[in-house]
C-alpha cells in the first residue's frame, strides 16, 4: 500500500521556494494523515531552513494536552481542525500551520462517513478550515488530504508578506 501523492511534489516545490524567499516558518499537525503530510513537506528543498516540524496526534487526550484542543470537541469537526492548526502554530512558533483530521475509512465513525476530512489552517490573527469529502480507500483519502493540505500551505503562505 503506497499513497499516491503525485500532486504534492509540485506544491511542495512551490512551498519550499516561497518559504525560503519569504523567510517563513511552516508547521503541520496530523491525525488523519499519520505523518504523511510531514513526510511530503519535509521532502522540500532545504526543508531544515523553513519546516519547523510536525506532530501526529491520534488520541483525543493527546490533542488536548499537546495542542490545546478543547475537551469535548468532536475530533472530526471544523472546530477541531482549526484548534489543532492554531495549537501547532503556537507550539512551533510558525508563521503558518495546517492540520488534518477526519475519517479515513473504510468504515464511518459515528455520524461521520468515511472520507470526511477537515483541514485547518492558522496564521497570525486568522484561522479557518476546509471540508473535503473523498470517495475511495483509506489510502485515497489520505493522499487527497495530503495534496489539499499542501495546497493550503501554499495558498495561505502566499498571503504572508515577505
Amino acid at each position: 500500500m503506497s499513497l499516491d501523492t503525485s500532486s504534492a511534489p509540485d506544491d511542495v516545490a512551490t512551498l519550499s521556494e516561497m518559504a525560503q524567499d519569504r523567510g517563513l516558518r511552516i508547521a503541520v499537525v496530523e491525525s488523519l494523515t499519520a505523518g504523511g503530510l510531514a513526510h511530503a513537506v519535509g521532502a522540500g528543498e532545504k526543508a531544515s531552513e523553513w519546516f519547523a516540524g510536525g506532530i501526529v496526534a491520534y488520541m483525543v487526550d493527546v490533542k488536548e494536552r499537546l495542542l490545546g484542543l478543547t475537551p469535548g470537541t468532536d475530533p472530526c469537526s471544523p472546530e477541531c481542525a482549526e484548534q489543532l492548526a492554531t495549537g501547532g502554530r503556537e507550539l512551533f512558533d510558525a508563521d503558518i500551520c495546517v492540520s488534518t483530521t477526519g475519517v479515513g475509512g473504510p468504515d464511518p465513525e459515528g455520524p461521520h462517513p468515511a472520507g470526511t476530512v477537515y483541514l485547518g489552517w492558522s496564521v497570525e490573527g486568522d484561522q479557518g478550515h476546509k471540508l473535503l469529502e473523498v470517495d475511495g480507500s483509506p489510502e485515497d483519502v489520505m493522499a487527497a488530504a495530503i495534496a489539499a493540505a499542501t495546497e493550503l500551505l501554499v495558498s495561505h503562505g502566499e498571503k504572508i508578506r515577505a
